[in-house]
């Protein structure tokens, strides 16, 4: 059962000692697996509360909060622009086995509004920049918390299994599953060199204010893995000046550029996300989100597909 805003305000005052709250705010990022308000102490000061739904989501959360430390120590010795989430305070919740509440404080700025940026330098070309600092970032900072590390032909391989385990679903339209099966199997596409990834990035996750990116938040599928997946969602939603004006930036902040096919499995991994969300459907056992991704994947393949027929 989720928990209630008020019970969660009052796990935020147990975590952080002295902690008053004055008024409590419901959160976007709540799902099925963390309740999420925002908190305001009498200065007006606002703090995040999470707290998981589950045993698994409970031990990812005690993940990213040490990572979280360490990347706020990445910014404050100026491996960072941006700040992250500080975590300050956290609490057993009933039942035990859920894990614990954490309190962090909230990140400044508004979530980025992609359709707003314009393309050239102010806060597009910050956009680049700050990606390109997450993927500058030392490996050993993400593999000292045990968060998951791979190399390029391991994580080929992974994203090979997915599209295995999802095929078996009989779900995913053949001409799709071929595409993708193609370009997995395409070695020259993954040459990379593996970095530190956020995971999860996207217009909500970038927290921005006037021309620059002030705070990036929910860092709980942190790894060490392909950069092209923190570009997926910019290959499959910002125009192509943008993309281009965010790509110049990002290249000229990254020491390692040679990675020729990076935007190509960029696009494949933004068509791989509607796989994973038909998954996630699968194994939650949950009928509208399998709906939904059997519907997406139709449209994917449509859109694809008549591009190709139109081209020949």
């Amino acid at each position: 059962m989720p928990r209630s805003p008020l019970a969660l305000a009052a796990l935020a005052s147990a975590a952080v000692p002295g902690l008053d709250v004055y008024d409590v705010l419901r959160s976007p990022h709540s799902d099925a697996d963390f309740d999420v308000v925002i908190v305001k102490d009498g200065t007006g000061t606002r703090w995040v509360v999470r707290a998981p739904r589950r045993a698994a989501a409970g031990a990812a959360l005690e993940a990213e909060r040490s990572l979280l430390k360490a990347l706020g120590r990445a910014h404050d010795t100026g491996l960072l622009s941006f700040d992250v989430p500080r975590p300050r305070g956290a609490v057993q919740m009933e039942p035990v086995t859920d894990g614990r509440a954490i309190v962090y404080s909230e990140v400044a700025g508004a979530p980025l509004v992609l359709s707003r940026l314009e393309p050239g330098p102010g806060l597009t070309a910050g956009v680049g920049r700050a990606i390109a600092e997450i993927h500058e970032l030392p490996p050993s900072l993400v593999e000292d918390e045990g968060l998951p590390t791979y190399d390029a032909d391991e994580y080929r391989q992974r994203r090979l299994s997915e599209l295995d385990t999802g095929m078996q679903t009989g779900k995913v339209p053949p001409r799709l599953a071929d595409r993708w099966e193609q370009q997995l199997e395409n070695v020259a596409w993954w040459r990379f060199e593996p970095t530190v990834v956020h995971g999860d990035l996207g217009e909500h996750q970038v927290m921005v204010s006037g021309d620059g990116v002030r705070g990036i938040v929910d860092w709980m599928d942190a790894r060490v893995a392909d950069p092209a997946d923190d570009l997926a969602w910019l290959v499959a939603a910002a125009p192509d000046d943008i993309l281009d004006s965010i790509m110049e930036a990002y290249r000229l902040k990254r020491r390692e550029t040679r990675d020729p096919h990076l935007l190509d499995r960029a696009r494949l991994s933004s068509e791989m996300a509607l796989l994973r969300w038909l998954m996630y459907g699968v194994r939650t056992d949950n009928a509208d989100v399998i709906a939904d991704g059997e519907g997406m994947l139709a449209d994917l393949e449509t859109m694809l597909f008549d591009q190709d027929d139109a081209a020949q």
